[in-house]
């Protein structure tokens, strides 16, 4: 049997690794857009800030290790369509060249891709996405030039907080804009005021509810301009979000989501036979929200990836569901969440409550404690816990 798996990094990889544990006959074939396999996506603002010196500490296995296991692997190789009924893949090389392979069982695995909002000067060099390991060996050096003074981040969330993270680690002036009234909406309002005070505090210059226009300049971006404002850009850094990489992907037959996820069951099977999907290109199940959601998180990706690695060998794994929990650090603060939100759980439950708890993560009989807040949301009339934050 042979199987193809088109996306090399977190779901793909480790479907990869699952596949060859569980039956080592199978032959997996794995075709990678970019040009590195199975590295942790996360890192990458450390990288780009000087926290971490050597991006290979990112990359969990290297190509040699999955040949040693029996994966066949091309990096720099592109899917360009799917033929379902044929099961063939239309494949673009390295040097440009169109081929195209036949599966027996197939995973899309492709991940998701930045958001590109069509702002007047976007081409500009110098405005830049921070996404794949490509993009942040390339910041990286730019990052270090001692002409780029001003950064401009567009995006309040995660990835934008942790690049204005890295940058202050580099001494440059970071402004930070926001569409949105807060920072970090994936946390209750309560945790989006601290993390606006803690980067504002370290120097970055935050504007929420404010959108940005274009950016001018010449041939080099030189300001972002907004509905409120010019502001001084040497590097622009664009984080306004994800959307999942299947807009290749065009048989009607093959259920998505409305922002492109790829709709599979708990066995993280398609709606088309033989075919599976994981990672950021697809829906998942939540828990707790009882319905299918889009979570592009790694660890999400992993753990998606495993379980049909030992489905398309046969077996009949079940996927238990997100609970959507998160972690992220904001300058020397520390954010955690799971479960749903005061908002979220409001919008789907019957009626919610909540408290908030202020308290130290150690007693004052040992020197240093910490202050801590800690949030918890409950139904009302059962008391049963649906999310907390931290």
């Amino acid at each position: 049997m042979k199987t193809i798996i088109l996306g090399g990094v977190a779901a793909g990889m480790s479907a990869a690794s699952k596949i060859k544990r569980v039956d080592p006959r199978v032959d997996v074939v794995v075709y990678e857009k970019r040009g590195f396999l199975s590295y942790g996506a996360c890192g990458l603002p450390y990288y780009v800030g000087g926290f971490n010196d050597d991006f290979r500490r990112m990359i969990a296995r290297s190509e040699e290790t999955f040949h040693s296991m029996g994966v066949e692997t091309h990096l720099h190789t592109e899917a360009l369509s799917v033929d379902f009924p044929r099961r063939e893949v239309t494949l673009r090389g390295e040097k440009g060249e169109v081929f195209k392979d036949r599966y027996d069982k197939l995973l899309i695995a492709t991940g998701a891709e930045s958001v590109v909002p069509p702002f007047p000067g976007r081409e500009k060099r110098g405005v830049h996405v921070l996404k794949s390991l490509e993009d942040g060996i390339f910041l990286r050096e730019v990052a270090f030039d001692p002409s780029i003074r001003n950064v401009v981040i567009v995006g309040g969330g995660a990835i934008g907080l942790e690049c204005a993270d890295a940058f202050l680690n580099l001494q440059k002036d970071v402004t930070l804009i926001e569409a949105a009234d807060r920072v970090l909406t994936p946390f209750d309002p309560e945790f989006s005021e601290e993390a606006a005070k803690e980067v504002t505090r370290h120097g970055v210059k935050l504007h929420l509810s404010e959108k940005v226009q274009q950016f001018t300049g010449g041939e080099r971006v030189e300001s972002v301009e907004t509905d409120r404002g010019q502001y001084p850009a040497d590097l622009v850094i664009l984080s306004v979000g994800v959307r999942p990489s299947t807009g290749f992907l065009t048989d009607p037959r093959l259920k998505k989501a409305k922002n492109g996820a790829i709709i599979v069951d708990r066995e993280m099977k398609s709606s088309i036979t033989d075919v599976y999907a994981a990672g950021d290109c697809a829906a998942t199940w939540h828990s707790l929200a009882r319905q299918q959601t889009y979570l592009a998180l790694g660890t999400v990706a992993n753990k998606t990836g495993r379980i049909a690695g030992e489905n398309l060998c046969g077996r009949h794994q079940r996927f238990l569901g997100v609970l959507g929990s998160a972690a992220i650090k904001v300058c020397d603060m520390e954010f955690g969440r799971t479960g749903l939100g005061e908002a979220e759980a409001g919008a789907l439950r019957e009626p919610v409550a909540s408290v908030v708890v202020d308290a130290y993560d150690h007693p004052a009989y040992y020197p240093n404690p910490t202050p801590i807040k800690v949030k918890v949301i409950y139904e009302k009339r059962t008391k049963k816990l649906l999310g907390a934050q931290l």
